[in-house]
This record gives structure tokens, C-alpha cells and sequence, in this order.
């Protein structure tokens, strides 16, 4: 086989492997330590939460981010203060944390955004004094958005860290 052929063969293979992956992203708490991200953890070596253990609250509010951000802005810093107020006050429950994106931008790409977003929301609660040890984050990207329709609105809703958690 000639160099040419290798390389066809080569990029051929690792296409078809990269369309195999998952788009959904999970980070278990235990790669992230002390609030920050274990980049080299690899998704298939992290344990992944079971998602069906947690549930929506009434208790716990999602926060916005602006477009291609992930900063925590200052209304959602107030909203995170309050989640963080709930979750000292009911210290056995786990929180998950999941990162969404607009549908604008490549699914790889909004993929990653909801995972930093998602990670930011978890680094502001550990900074608050929730132990990091009860934070899993997931990021959907645009897989599950709130809002369908294509408006600056619609897609401003979309942009969030939604909170669920592990009853005690």
C-alpha cells in the first residue's frame, strides 16, 4: 500500500470512529478534585452518574449565559448564591448540573460550551463552600433545548445550566 493509500485508510478509520461518539458529555465529581476540571480524565475512564437517580426542584433555578459565553453573569451569580444557600441548608443532597447551548455553532462545539458552562456553575457553587464531591455536571449542547423556535428569545433561553438533584 502506497503512503497516499495509508493516510486515506487512516483518516477514513478515524472519521468512522469519531462518529460513533456520544454527544452527550458526563464528568463525574470525582475528576474534578477541588472544583476544577481534570483535563486529562477521559470521558470513558470517569464514572458516569446514573441520571435517572435525579429529579427536578422547585429549590434549585437555572441560570442564563450570553451568547458563545460561559461566564456567570451577575443576575445568575444572585441565583447561584440562592442555590448555594439551599444546598448548604440540605448538605446530603447531590446536585447534577447540566450545560446547554443554543443550536447555533457545530454539535461538537455547543457539546464543549455546555460542558464549560456547566463546569463554571459548578466552580461558583464550590467557591460558595458546596463540596465539589456533590456537583456532576453533563453538557447536552443543543440536544435538549427549552425553547424551539429560531429567535434571538428562544435561543437566549437555551443558553443555561439546569440543576436537578439526588433526593437525600
Amino acid at each position: 500500500m502506497n503512503r497516499h493509500a495509508s493516510v486515506v485508510v487512516a483518516a477514513v478509520l478515524l472519521i468512522g470512529l469519531g462518529s460513533g461518539c456520544a454527544r452527550q458529555h458526563e464528568v463525574s465529581p470525582s475528576s474534578m478534585g477541588d472544583g476544577q476540571y481534570d483535563a486529562s480524565a477521559l470521558p470513558s475512564a470517569v464514572a458516569r452518574p446514573d441520571l435517572s437517580q435525579y429529579v427536578p426542584t422547585s429549590n434549585l433555578n437555572d441560570i442564563r449565559f450570553e451568547f458563545d459565553k460561559y461566564e456567570i453573569r451577575p443576575d445568575a451569580a444572585k441565583t447561584l448564591d440562592a442555590n448555594a444557600q439551599w444546598l448548604k441548608g440540605n448538605t446530603k443532597a447531590q446536585v447534577l448540573i447540566e450545560g446547554h447551548a443554543d443550536e447555533r455553532g457545530t454539535s461538537e462545539y455547543n457539546v464543549a460550551l455546555g460542558e464549560r458552562r456547566a463546569k463554571a456553575t459548578m466552580n461558583y457553587l464550590v467557591s460558595h463552600g458546596i463540596d465539589s464531591r456533590r456537583i456532576a455536571v453533563v453538557s447536552y449542547g443543543e440536544d435538549k433545548p427549552q425553547c424551539h423556535e429560531q429567535t434571538q428569545a428562544c435561543w437566549a433561553q437555551n443558553r443555561r445550566a439546569h440543576f436537578l438533584f439526588k433526593p437525600e
